[in-house]
């Protein structure tokens, strides 16, 4: 192994997409037993507010940690670290090492901020699987496990 990767999942608030990223991704590094890499989200427009109820609600129904917490802004690029945006245009934001969702699952995650549950399902199940794919990735940049 060649030490700890980062990685930021960003958006444009960090109460939805991201904030559902950083808790899925987390969870499935721990099943699986990886260590070498340290998770986080930001949002480039956050302003401090608490994660969105339907991103929770949508989390616990698919097992994962639903802990609300306050949004947290990207202030500063850091060109150690992995991003991964949500969309394009958050992507075409960024100045960095960044890959999009759409490099995992050919599909940008649309942003269900202020829509009903099903759309946070929907939105939390393809991160879901995005988490999934870049885990393999990243198996393959850390070494064996």
């Amino acid at each position: 192994m060649q030490g700890i990767i980062k990685l930021c999942f960003i958006c444009a608030g960090n109460t939805c997409r991201s904030y559902m990223a950083e808790k899925i991704m987390k969870a499935r590094l721990k099943k699986t037993g990886i260590d070498f890499v340290k998770v986080s989200s930001r949002g480039l427009f956050a302003t401090g507010e608490q994660s969105a109820d339907n991103a929770c609600n949508a989390l616990k129904i698919l097992g994962y940690n639903s802990k609300k917490r306050k949004s947290v802004k990207l202030k500063n690029f850091d060109q150690k670290t992995l991003y991964v945006a949500m969309s394009t245009d958050i992507k075409n934001r960024i100045n960095g090492k960044v890959i999009e969702m759409k490099d995992l699952i050919d599909e940008d995650i649309p942003d269900p901020y202020g829509k009903d549950l099903d759309s946070y399902l929907v939105c939390a199940k393809k991160i879901d699987k995005a988490c999934e794919i870049l885990i393999d990735k990243l198996v393959k940049i850390g070494g064996e496990i």
